[in-house]
């Protein structure tokens, strides 16, 4: 993409999920680290409380616009922006990574759901190699993960099986924290935060149907699902997106974002 759209100084350089796909799958088998992370409204409340979090976004390589109002932004810099999920990439890449022989590590989430979705992917995708699968316990909060983390454990481990990929299914802002710690540590590793993706293909959590996925409404969705838990973080969402679209609509189609630095490749 020659001229990536910049939202509050992120480079959105993945615009599809199929050149996601092809990215992650092509450093993958050519063993070079990466993180990828999918950003959507709620990354951006929690960007602008948590240095750390900036941190975590800024070293990583690869980011998509998860979410319907991140797509939206995006458009405003950029034609061919299309939503890509963590939860929409999963799939097509074990699909991938069965056919071209590239391992794959899993952190996460609970024993009852990775053990359900490995087996249902294994099954799916003939030739996929699971090389290692967790479920630690990772302590810590938006400011950064707890002292008493064993990172280094948990890199070691990566490094001994072999593994090219890794899913961190934990969600924001711990997936993307425990990414950033590892690529430091796992040179020849990628590292995608995909959330809830094994609990989706798990049955542990109903996905909204796929309509309302197209259409930009899975959030209401998971809103009418669990109030109590999503009330407050989509109140603070909407608000940010209010004043991003304005400054978007009165600036038209010209960033004014710097975008954070490139990592060093």
């Amino acid at each position: 993409m020659a001229n990536p759209p910049v939202i509050e100084g992120i480079r959105i350089n993945l615009p599809t999920p199929s050149s996601a796909v092809t990215t992650a799958i092509d450093r993958s088998e050519r063993g070079e680290g990466f993180s990828l992370f999918t950003l959507n409204l709620d990354h951006l409340v929690k960007l602008r409380a948590s240095a750390a979090f900036r941190r975590a976004y800024a070293s990583a390589g690869l980011v998509s616009a998860d979410g319907a109002p991140i797509v939206w932004l995006a458009r405003r810099q950029a034609s061919g922006v299309e939503r890509t999920t963590g939860a929409d990439l999963v799939e097509p890449l074990m699909a991938e990574a069965a056919r071209r022989g590239v391992s794959v590590y899993v952190v996460g989430p609970g024993p009852d759901a990775q053990g359900r979705a490995l087996s249902i992917l294994v099954g799916s995708y003939p030739g996929l190699r699971i090389a290692g699968a967790e479920t630690p316990m990772v302590p810590g909060d938006d400011n950064g993960l707890a002292d008493e983390f064993d990172i280094a454990g948990l890199a070691a481990r990566i490094n001994a099986s072999d593994a090219r990929l890794c899913l961190l299914c934990l969600g924001a802002p711990k997936q993307e924290l425990l990414a950033d710690a590892l690529r430091q540590r796992c040179p020849s590793v990628g590292f995608l935060g995909v959330g809830a993706s094994l609990d989706f293909i798990a049955g542990e959590v109903s996905r909204a149907p796929r309509w309302m996925q197209v259409s930009g409404l899975e959030w209401s969705w998971r809103l009418f699902s669990q109030p109590k838990r999503l009330g407050l973080r989509y109140a603070r969402c909407a608000l940010l997106f209010a004043e991003l679209a304005t400054r978007a609509v009165i600036q038209g189609r010209q960033p004014t974002d710097p975008a954070l630095p490139e990592p060093a490749r």
